[in-house]
């Protein structure tokens, strides 16, 4: 036994899958392995929290709370480990004081040992109420410092520097930390800069000081490495085959760098090798999900759009579902541009998400066309202090929705919410009275319900959320190559502009005729001529281009998700602009305004309904 060995979280059954593969790994591929990592003798495995509760309902059909209990049960030798978001504990906006009471007493009772509680901004107020739920279940709080950097690229400049990460660490063991965490999410901290910042910390933390860092920018082992020498006590990796990229770095190079010195963690390797080669037979069913239009291992350009691990695989996601992968560079040229105006927030969730959103709708859409609702009310403070000056355009713009002044949230968000469990509760009845079940509607009140609805055999499990087997990936992966190399496309007639050529081709000889190539127009004739769109226009909102049809408008889905609410009635008179419909995609609400001013005719679709991209949302008769 080496004096002072390094300790080892392992991410596999969390982060890891979060970042790679947007969180789509499923509870029956980690079981087989579960009680292998749990014999190697990590520090802990972090296995919860983050994504993976959403994911699990959303995407998987999944319940999160059996997927804890399983883990509880086939690793007793490991404490698990939760990242929880603060007062937004796993979702995207700030709950109520209850909600965040008993999640955490629910979590510590299915399994639960160390809550990595954070902030998005760092924003002390927020994590008061989670500090002191974990401290009265008499579980491990780890706090975690959420690490950024404003345009400089390294540790410094007038907000990020040495004094706020220390000024954070004392509040935050002030609040009861037993240990804290440097939660590198987006991969940009520097070697040398880990060095420093820990070695000052070191100075007066009597508590462990654990890293969490991505391999986004290439530089997470060299920092680890540098971790190590500055004497950081715990360190974040996985299994290599879930590793580098936007994930964390690998245990197995680590394990080899530090054998035989005083930091020598005493991992096995050939059993952490084994368990990668059975995680490597396992991975190609989730193939679709790992494609990434970037051919590169890193990312260097993480250091000016600062996206961590997790927000890349989602814009990844969300672009392929709006049929829009190609303007991937496009949002990731804005996402700086955008952050900037929201006063430099720390990139992480619900921020990520938020500023990740709003970049892909000011791409698709114009720049801030449309505004989602948790931007609006984090220009108000409802997530807390941003922590340098918003846009002024943008704040004028708030300013103006709320009557001529922004109407600002307390310094703690939570202080203007009432209790919602008991609506929670209400919500639910007819279905559930399990309190786990009531905390995934309190969470997500449009997916969990349709989960819920799912669960307890209300509705059909869609196909979309079945588990498939390898042989049916493969089958769809042949199929989609052969429908986007047009195989299947039906050829349309000759218009009256074709035209036939003699064409040579060595001793051969062919007549062929050739047409034009023309833009699809809907109600126009084959044969008829348009001029082409023109490109250097920014596309317009999406209210600003509906379908008009014999004097009646449909208001269109912008992209992909599933609608919340209505806010009017069929035979409503409604002006242009007025709000008709909140549909939450990419995670985010917004608010659909009416393309004219009319009657409602119809309403398309029943609120919890998923929509695909330019499905009708409402009809006005103007």
């Amino acid at each position: 036994m080496t004096a002072n060995p390094i300790k080892i979280t392992d991410t596999t059954f969390r982060d890891a899958h979060q970042s790679l593969m947007a969180t789509r790994l499923r509870i029956e591929d980690m079981e087989p392995l579960a009680a292998k990592i749990d014999a190697i003798g990590f520090h802990s495995a972090e296995v919860w929290g983050g994504a993976t509760f959403d994911s699990a309902t959303r995407f998987l059909a999944e319940d999160p709370w059996d997927r804890l209990r399983t883990f509880n049960r086939l690793m007793p030798n490991t404490p698990l480990m939760m990242l929880l978001r603060g007062q937004s504990l796993v979702g995207y906006r700030t709950y109520a004081d209850d909600v965040v009471d008993s999640f955490v007493e629910r979590s510590a009772e299915n399994g639960i040992d160390i809550f990595r509680v954070f902030d998005a901004l760092n924003h002390e107020p927020n994590l008061q109420r989670a500090a002191a739920a974990v401290k009265r279940s008499g579980k491990h709080l780890q706090m975690a410092i959420c690490y950024s950097l404003t345009a400089e690229g390294r540790l410094g400049g007038p907000i990020y520097n040495l004094d706020y990460y220390v000024d954070r660490a004392k509040r935050f063991v002030d609040l009861g930390a037993d240990s804290i965490c440097l939660k590198d999410m987006g991969g940009l901290m520097a070697p040398y800069d880990a060095h420093e910042l820990i070695t000052a910390l070191k100075e007066f933390l009597d508590v462990p000081i654990q890293l969490h860092t991505h391999y986004t920018s290439g530089m997470a082992s060299m920092t680890a490495l540098k971790a190590v020498e500055a004497g950081i006590d715990v360190i974040d990796t996985c299994l290599s085959p879930l590793a580098l990229r936007t994930s964390q770095p690998a245990i197995e190079p680590l394990v080899v760098t530090l054998g035989n010195t005083e930091r020598d963690p005493g991992l096995d390797l050939a059993s952490l090798l084994e368990i990668s080669d059975e995680l490597e037979t396992i991975l190609p069913r989730y193939r679709a999900q790992l494609q990434t239009p970037k051919a590169a291992v890193i990312d260097a350009n993480v250091l000016s759009h600062q996206i961590p691990g997790g927000m890349a695989s989602n814009l990844v996601s969300q672009l392929r579902e709006a049929g829009a992968l190609d303007r991937l560079n496009d949002v990731l040229t804005e996402i700086p541009r955008t952050r900037a105006e929201l006063g430099f927030p720390p990139l992480v969730t619900p921020m990520s998400q938020m500023v990740g959103s709003q970049a892909v709708s000011n791409v698709l859409f114009g720049r801030y066309s449309m505004l989602s609702e948790p931007v609006k009310d984090y220009i108000r403070g409802a997530f807390g202090e941003a922590p340098s000056e918003i846009n002024a355009a943008l704040r004028s713009k708030i300013a103006e929705e709320d009557g001529g002044s922004i109407i600002m949230a307390p310094t703690r968000p939570a202080d203007a919410l009432a209790p919602e469990l008991g609506e929670a509760r209400d919500a639910v009845a007819e279905i559930s009275e399990d309190i786990d079940d009531v905390l995934i509607y309190a969470l997500y009140p449009q997916t969990g319900l349709r989960f819920l609805k799912i669960k307890h055999g209300l509705e059909p499990l869609p196909d979309e959320m079945k588990s498939k087997t390898l042989e049916q990936v493969e089958l769809e992966t042949v199929a989609a190559a052969q429908s986007s190399s047009g195989a299947a496309a039906e050829a349309p007639l000759p218009s009256a502009r074709a035209r036939r050529f003699n064409v040579y081709v060595g001793d051969q000889f062919f007549e062929v005729d050739v047409d034009p190539v023309e833009v699809n127009v809907p109600g126009r004739q084959p044969g008829t001529s348009v001029a082409p769109p023109a490109t250097s226009v920014a596309p317009a909102p999406p209210s600003a281009a509906p379908a008009a049809v014999d004097g009646e408008t449909s208001l269109l889905a912008p992209m992909p998700g599933i609608i919340v609410k209505y806010s009017v009635e069929v035979g409503q008179q409604v002006a242009a602009g007025e709000p008709v419909v909140v549909l939450e995609a990419m995670k985010m609400q917004n608010v659909l305004p009416a393309p004219v001013g009319g009657i409602v005719k119809a309403l398309g679709v029943s609120p919890g309904a998923q929509v695909d991209k330019d499905d009708v949302l409402a009809t006005i008769a103007s």
